[in-house]
């Protein structure tokens, strides 16, 4: 693909990360070579804890505005949304974390940019995998190189910010990094875009992984479960990816229970030895043919045929079990993103006038419109609930049952809720419950008998919209007195009442 030069593309850059050390390597290489720099880097930082804070800046040697947001341990999906709904440019590359930028890959990036007519929602990069020379690559390696050829990988994928719009970016339901771009590209294409393969370059070095690897990314299978949910018998063929072995994983796991089944009725009758030693065999087949599979590419040393040998015994039952997990888990998903199915309300500034420490009932003065505003929840099908901060009670100023009071009248006033969710720690408890932490909003989603995407948190400062972001809900900021400007500005939806945000949730506004 090559195209004349011209205009420079406005792209801004989106990095989730869970602190590797390679982050700097890539940032260092972004702003190391000649070439249109992006206007905006967004550093996603994935970490539940995100201990100590990153500092990205000194990698970026001041050339490029540099944003670090917490993404609170989401996963990529839910990371790569964060930081595309902050930037504005046209463009947004998502880069992996453990890549590196050769020399040319901004001119690179420029002329596929410049190259993408106007039906082209993503442009994605070619990756390259360095293998050893002096030998031949392990299993970990081998899969690593894969990306080579994996189609629509986001280690290097450019996606036009229209497109993302169009279709809600990342489904957020897809907990790490296997399938969430697959999901996109397949949703994209619904949508009318083309996807295309650009001529720009990097390189994804392979990651040090420890002797059970294999075991864990076959977590991946769950993921496979909610593919089929939302794209039918066909998507592996949609999606040009490869067959999968979970067939031949579900026959040898299905030897083993027999052979265990015919082992226990073996003692008194001649069938069920005959079961137990042909399952057996079974079995042993199935399993020394896995291992040969990965054995025989390989550098056939010690450690790697141990590891070989011990890990395809326990991947097929591994993936059955994940297999089975994610089917049950995604038995009702919906298409992304699903259809809001309760609301959480923060309380005071929110549903009442804020009065710090609050624990006289008389004392209560509703928000104009809330009433009303939770009764249209309410006529339009959707579960209605409370998450709200107390840290009054560890302060010792107020008792649980004054906040049980209060809540009571709110209830009485604005309800009735289906559930109260509140939090009575202060700041330095390092409690999961106080917001922006997600706590209150994910036991507010369990006892509502909802997901957390399938819910909308209403509040009135930043730590509101925070909590839901965190939990993975969506949000609408209601603005008052107390609300900082910085606050407003990174709200993914602001309404300037209640009656305004009800009006967005039940026309599906995205928050």
């Amino acid at each position: 693909m090559t195209a004349a030069p011209g205009r420079a593309e406005a792209y801004a850059v989106v990095v989730p990360t869970v602190g590797r050390p390679s982050l700097d390597v890539l940032l260092s290489s972004l702003v190391s070579h000649p070439g249109p720099l992006p206007d905006e880097v967004v550093v996603v930082d994935d970490r539940r804890d995100p201990v100590p804070p990153l500092d990205p800046s000194s990698a970026l040697f001041g050339r490029v505005p540099v944003r670090v947001v917490q993404g609170w341990g989401r996963g990529p999906a839910a990371a790569r949304n964060l930081g595309w709904r902050l930037v504005s440019t046209p463009w947004v590359a998502f880069l992996d974390d453990d890549v590196v930028l050769p020399e040319g890959w901004t001119e690179g990036l420029q002329a596929d940019l410049r190259a993408a007519g106007p039906e082209v929602g993503a442009t994605q990069g070619r990756l390259v995998v360095p293998l050893p020379r002096d030998r031949r690559p392990t299993d970990w390696e081998r899969s690593t190189a894969g990306l080579e050829t994996a189609r629509w990988a986001t280690a290097d994928m450019a996606y036009r910010r229209e497109c993302l719009l169009a279709v809600d970016g990342f489904d957020e339901r897809f907990p790490r990094a296997y399938r969430e771009d697959a999901d996109l590209a397949l949703r994209a294409r619904r949508a009318g875009w083309q996807l295309v393969r650009g001529d720009r370059t990097a390189a994804h070095p392979v990651r040090p992984a420890d002797d059970g690897v294999s075991l864990r990314v076959q977590r991946g299978n769950a993921d496979d479960a909610l593919m089929r949910r939302l794209h039918g018998r066909r998507w592996r063929t949609l999606a040009e990816t490869g067959r999968g072995r979970l067939p031949w994983h579900l026959a040898t796991v299905t030897a083993a229970v027999l052979a265990a089944a015919g082992a226990a009725a073996s003692s008194s009758r001649r069938p069920g030895r005959l079961v137990a030693a042909a399952s057996a065999l079974g079995w042993g087949a199935l399993t020394a043919e896995f291992a040969w599979r990965r054995i025989a590419p390989g550098p056939r040393d010690r450690d790697e045929v141990l590891r070989m040998l011990w890990t395809s015994a326990a991947i097929p039952p591994a993936a059955v079990w994940h297999r089975a997990r994610g089917w049950w888990l995604h038995r009702r998903a919906e298409a992304w993103p699903p259809r809001v199915k309760a609301v959480l309300f923060d309380r005071d500034g929110t549903l009442v006038h804020d009065v710090p420490y609050n624990g006289d009932p008389e004392q209560v003065r509703p928000v104009e419109g809330a009433a009303d505003s939770v009764a249209r929840l309410r006529a339009h099908g959707l579960r209605v609930g409370v998450v709200s901060n107390q840290s009054g009670v560890a302060r010792g100023l107020l008792t649980t049952d004054q906040v049980g009071a209060v809540n009571a009248e709110v209830d009485g006033r604005v309800g009735p809720f289906d559930t109260w969710q509140v939090c009575p720690h202060g700041p330095e408890d390092g409690c999961g419950c106080r917001k922006p932490r997600p706590g209150l909003v994910r036991a507010a989603a369990r006892a509502l008998g909802v997901r957390p995407e399938e819910c909308v948190v209403v509040g009135d400062i930043g730590a509101d919209v925070e909590a839901a972001r965190a939990a993975g809900a969506r949000s609408v900021l209601v603005p008052n007195g107390s609300t900082r400007a910085q606050e407003v500005a990174d709200a993914p939806l602001v309404a300037t009442d209640l009656a305004e945000a009800v009006d967005l949730i039940v026309g599906g506004g995205r928050g």
